[in-house]
């Protein structure tokens, strides 16, 4: 079982001089979901090497079991400090792919042509494609073969416009992820801002925020065994 991650490479929140990047626990939460199952691990950027920590994520209200075993782990430490270059990458393989969230991917992977076609491959070929939380935005542009969005009909969530404005960034962000899924034509649903959500449509897997991240994990891998 051959998992991939997809983390971000952008690290500026937008024109606010403050850094942002990947969430810890969105990427440290599903990768050990993976390691303890025994998948082999594969991490990617758009720009290969370290990735953009967004600072937030590191704060101790953040942290969690998972987030302090990913620091303390050398293996992985080494893996997150030598990304893949994204587009060096093919969908085949890889049994499936897990996009963690951040701020970081409304800016870079959102339209990164690279990561598209990573999802567009993945999904035509019947593997499972899972993200969270802003991860989602990932899906906005991705195309059916037929050339409709690929969310358009489909049921998925992501991060609520009610949690962006409760973190203070919907002036700052360059879109809202649960309106650009909806204008998409997507079935967009959300529970309680911070309650833990998961949609799966076929081998579309979404989660609303970081409390969804493991529970996201579980049903990816779920579906590959």
């Amino acid at each position: 079982m051959n998992i991939l991650f997809v983390l971000t490479s952008h690290g500026q929140l937008g024109d606010t001089g403050a850094a942002t990047g990947f969430w810890l626990e969105e990427l440290a939460a599903p990768y050990y979901v993976f390691e303890d199952a025994g998948a082999e691990i594969t991490l990617a950027s758009p720009k290969g090497g370290l990735p953009p920590l967004d600072p937030k994520s590191i704060e101790p209200d953040s942290q969690t079991e998972a987030t302090i075993r990913f620091e303390e782990d050398d293996i992985a430490q080494d893996a997150l400090a030598n990304t893949e270059l994204l587009g060096s990458l093919s969908a085949e393989d890889f049994d499936a792919v897990f996009y963690p969230g951040g701020h970081g991917p409304l800016w870079d992977l959102a339209g990164d042509q690279d990561s598209i076609a990573l999802i567009e491959d993945s999904l035509s070929a019947g593997r499972p494609v899972a993200t969270v939380c802003h991860g989602p935005a990932v899906l906005l542009y991705a195309k059916e073969r037929d050339g409709s969005p690929l969310v358009m009909g489909r049921c998925v969530t992501g991060f609520s416009n009610s949690e962006e404005g409760e973190v203070g960034l919907t002036t700052v962000v360059p879109f809202l992820v649960e309106d650009e899924l909806k204008k998409a034509g997507a079935n967009y649903s959300k529970a309680e801002n911070w309650h833990s959500h998961v949609v799966m449509d076929d081998d579309l897997i979404t989660g609303q925020n970081p409390a969804s991240s493991e529970a996201v994990a579980r049903a990816l891998l779920a579906e590959l065994l």
